[in-house]
């Protein structure tokens, strides 16, 4: 198959900026969509050109499959990129673009389907001896949960079986309170996705979260990335990525390498995608998910292997072999961090502040990278994500690239909406992060420190 003449980005902001931008560079023009609150957003000027799908509300626009497949086929797209969220991951999404004759630069539907939904990976992981926490094999309903929860031994994790992003988690520490977590679980998980199922995990103490990049073309070759770092969060998603881990040592490294590739093998999987664990005090690893698209974080991945992950999801979709082996996607040079910034106010629980930029300046120099799809008078929409940008750094080691984004951090400037600089010039003077020894509770714990207070996050 030749490579694309037309692909449309079936997203917004900056991942459809970035996606753009390597299509530009492969010689592929690009077509984009948006919804009405969207009009005046950068990633229509990075297109060649671009049709308005709906109403602001993403269920109307950028969630609706008949209209994106629409503008698709008015605009001569011979395929589609769905960036991430929206319908990156919606495998009716994927049959769509096969039933027009569009290529979905993803997996097909019968992989989404398999490892998309949480319990169905889970089996898939645990037949090919990749090891997961306990927990159900199935999904859980009301009746059946209790007894099933202590068999798995509390605290326990109610997760949403079809969708991520920090949706439909629930921790439980109680039995009484179960059944109650497992219907607002449900409620939200449905809300969220269209799929209210649920199972329960068992819940690991302050884990360590990281995950593997890979990639795996059409005859059967994968390879798996160094691993990335994302324990930092909140509200069970990420503020802060980084690769490698300070966790991680070569050993561990190659088995969670290995077992990536073995999920993305059984599911004859074509495409890029990223396989989650939770690692633990004793260094033990633990299945979590995979994430059937690109990353947000994917570009710590290719800041330290020099990879253009589009461009391999998009040789991969027009049925080309990888360009890398597995021996150079294992080598990495350096240390790369990711800021995600967004408008939100962290001292009331990260609302989100969307409004109007009235000063945005860029921080700069070697080894510095911001992905953005702001600009200053742009006024941001309450309908989406609240992300204004990704600051990505990279330097030769973990302290220089520290240093780096600290001094990147002070350079960025912001006014008009509330944002999270505040908090990351914070994280990467505190001694916990400093030292590696970050886990998933490290941002309950920063704000629960009293001397907090005291360093005036505002």
């Amino acid at each position: 198959m030749s490579l694309f003449k037309k692909a449309l980005v079936a997203n917004r902001g900056e991942i459809a900026i970035r996606v753009m931008r390597t299509l530009r560079e492969m010689g592929i023009k690009s077509a984009a969509v948006y919804s009405e609150a969207d009009r005046n957003s950068m990633h229509l000027r990075e297109a060649d050109e671009a049709f308005c799908i709906g109403p602001s509300q993403a269920v109307e626009s950028y969630l609706n499959i008949d209209a994106v497949i629409s503008a698709a086929r008015i605009a001569g797209a011979d395929a589609i990129h769905p960036g991430y969220g929206f319908l990156s991951e919606n495998p009716e999404f994927s049959r769509a673009c096969a039933e027009n004759k569009i290529v979905f630069i993803g997996p097909d539907a019968q992989a989404i389907d398999l490892l998309g939904h949480k319990s169905e990976a889970r089996k898939l992981a645990m037949k090919n001896s990749v090891p997961v926490t306990p927990g159900t094999k199935d999904c859980v309903k009301g009746h059946s949960c209790e007894a099933e929860a202590e068999k798995i031994g509390f605290p326990v994790m109610i997760k949403a079986a079809a969708g991520g992003g920090g949706k439909g988690i629930r921790i439980v520490r109680e039995k009484s309170k179960l059944r109650h977590e497992i219907q607002m679980a449900a409620s939200e998980a449905k809300a969220a996705f269209g799929n209210g199922e649920v199972y329960l995990e068992k819940y690991i103490e302050r884990p360590r979260h990281v995950e593997v990049q890979f990639a795996r073309d059409s005859s059967g070759n994968a390879v798996a990335f160094p691993e990335r770092d994302c324990s930092i969060q909140r509200r069970h998603q990420k503020l802060l990525e980084e690769s490698p881990s300070t966790a991680v040592n070569q050993k561990l490294r190659e088995e969670l390498e290995n077992a990536a590739i073995k999920l993305a093998d059984a599911a004859r999987y074509t495409g890029v995608g990223t396989v989650e664990f939770l690692l633990d005090a004793e260094g033990n690893f633990y299945f979590m998910e995979v994430n059937t698209r690109l990353q947000v974080e994917h570009p710590v991945t290719e800041y330290i292997t020099r990879t253009d992950l589009v461009k391999e999801q998009v040789l991969i979709a027009a049925g080309e072999k990888l360009s890398i082996s597995q021996s150079r996607a294992a080598r990495f040079e350096g240390h790369a961090i990711e800021h995600r910034i967004n408008a939100e106010d962290i001292n009331r629980n990260f609302a989100p502040c969307p409004g109007r930029i009235d000063e945005w300046i860029l921080p700069g120099g070697p080894g510095v990278r911001v992905d953005t799809h702001i600009y200053q008078g742009y006024t941001m929409p309450f309908y989406y994500d609240s992300m204004l940008a990704k600051l990505i750094v990279w330097a030769p080691d973990r302290p220089s690239a520290i240093a780096r984004a600290s001094r990147a951090l002070e350079e960025f400037r912001v006014s008009g909406v509330s944002t999270t600089i505040d908090l990351h010039k914070i994280i990467v003077r505190e001694q916990e992060f400093i030292e590696g020894k970050v886990d998933t509770g490290y941002i309950e714990r920063l704000f629960s420190n009293r001397e907090l207070g005291n360093k005036a996050i505002r």
